[in-house]
């Protein structure tokens, strides 16, 4: 959430930002409802004080026998219409709050300023395409000969999105979530195995609620949310609380399944593991101090980069533009994998500072070094996803008779070197 404050001081930049992310907000009318709101408290205040006035004097009146019925009726009419004011106060106040669950986190400066990806700035590349002398197949053509998954009976249990990982596959999948937990850990983080389902106030606390309700999943009857990654429950392991900043940067990893209702409007990207309804997920989560984000946003980003580098998987970096930003990020770098079957980059991992936006909504603070109470700012990267890691994988590592190589830092997680 936007400081009310910071909105007031620079209405200019607040419609910049606004207009930047791409959002539709009245801006006219929260700067409006917030002048209202304060007028009303002073009027209040001011209307409190002539009753207690006239209450004084009343008393005063009484004590010395005299006649107090005209200042009785006034303070009568001082209260009506404090009652009054008081009501107007708190609708105000409504209209205004739920206006602000609506307002978009500001892009930092240095974000490029675009309407979508088109505009995204490539920051740096890792690595070299595979030099193949064949044809490379796709990951479905491969997962097919290699049964290693079956989208085919998968949508017999749950319909299309979901993947279903046999014998090998399976395999190679919890093997890439152990070993990223592993290189995280080793790399300083502490593991978190959280729930996967999440009250109406934890999503919201991180941003997702209530702009992407419609791409999550609820369980209707008690009002939970199948968690669309491990962000929305680890965030709110500190919510409510206040740190000390000798206990900050907290650093976790978490893996989680996640769940999102988006896949099927997206064409050609809804084949097999390029966009799912499940996908598992290893998650970077940090509380940091204001004074040193950015950077903590630069060594997230190298920690995920991390996994790549140890696969070695050609990747880049993208810096998204502002109307390709999330609604709660402030600046995000994207980590996007060459997938040679596929002739195309694929995003694996996105790395978010929020700055104090969901620090603000989940109430989590630290008293910095001179005992003054500050909002930690928050970030999280994927650290990194698995549907799309495997594609590329897959794709990179093959061989021309239609093996896998495994890369050597997996094997011992694989227990094989070749998937074949």
């Amino acid at each position: 959430m936007i400081s009310l404050k910071r909105i007031r001081n620079n209405p200019d930049e607040f419609r910049a930002a606004v207009s930047q992310k791409g959002e539709s907000i009245d801006a006219g009318r929260i700067l409006q409802l917030d002048e209202e709101i304060r007028k009303i408290i002073q009027e209040v205040e001011s209307l409190k004080a002539e009753k207690n006035r006239a209450s004084d004097e009343i008393g005063t009146l009484r004590k010395a026998g005299e006649d107090a019925d005209n200042l009785m009726g006034e303070m009568k009419s001082l209260s009506a219409t404090i009652k009054t004011r008081d009501a107007a106060l708190k609708d105000s106040r409504k209209e205004l709050d739920e206006l602000l669950r609506w307002v978009p986190n500001f892009p930092h400066p240095s974000v490029p300023i675009g309407a979508d990806e088109s505009a995204n700035v490539e920051v740096r590349t890792w690595g070299e395409p595979p030099d193949m002398d064949f044809e490379p197949a796709d990951h479905l053509e491969l997962g097919r000969s290699l049964g290693i998954f079956d989208f085919e009976r998968s949508s017999k249990i749950s319909g299309s999105g979901f993947p279903l990982f046999m014998g090998k596959g399976a395999t190679l999948e919890r093997a890439l979530i152990n070993f990223m937990i592993e290189h995280h850990t080793g790399r300083g983080y502490s593991e978190i195995f959280p729930p996967f389902l999440a009250s109406r106030d934890a999503i919201e606390a991180t941003g997702q609620l209530p702009k992407l309700e419609e791409d999550m999943y609820l369980v209707m009857e008690d009002d939970l949310f199948l968690i669309p990654t491990a962000e929305v429950p680890v965030t709110n392991i500190h919510r409510d609380e206040i740190l000390s900043h000798d206990q900050l940067p907290i650093r976790y990893v978490a893996y989680s399944a996640c769940f999102r209702r988006e896949a099927g409007s997206y064409g050609r990207e809804t084949r097999g593991l390029l966009r799912v309804h499940q996908f598992n997920k290893v998650e970077l989560v940090k509380f940091v101090e204001a004074e040193n984000s950015y950077d903590e946003l630069e060594s997230l980003t190298e920690d995920a980069e991390s996994i790549l580098q140890a696969l070695g998987i050609h990747y880049r970096v993208v810096s998204l533009s502002s109307g390709d930003l999330s609604f709660a990020a402030t600046k995000c770098y994207d980590l996007e994998v060459w997938a040679p079957g596929e002739k195309r980059w694929l995003e694996v991992s996105s790395c978010s500072i929020f700055e104090s936006f969901q620090a603000r909504r989940a109430n989590i603070r630290y008293r910095n070094k001179k005992g003054k109470l500050e909002f930690v700012h928050t970030l999280n990267g994927s650290g990194v996803a698995t549907p799309r890691l495997m594609v590329a994988l897959l794709e990179s590592f093959q061989t021309e008779e239609g093996t896998v190589m495994m890369p050597e830092a997996l094997q011992p997680y694989t227990g094989f070197s070749v998937l074949k």
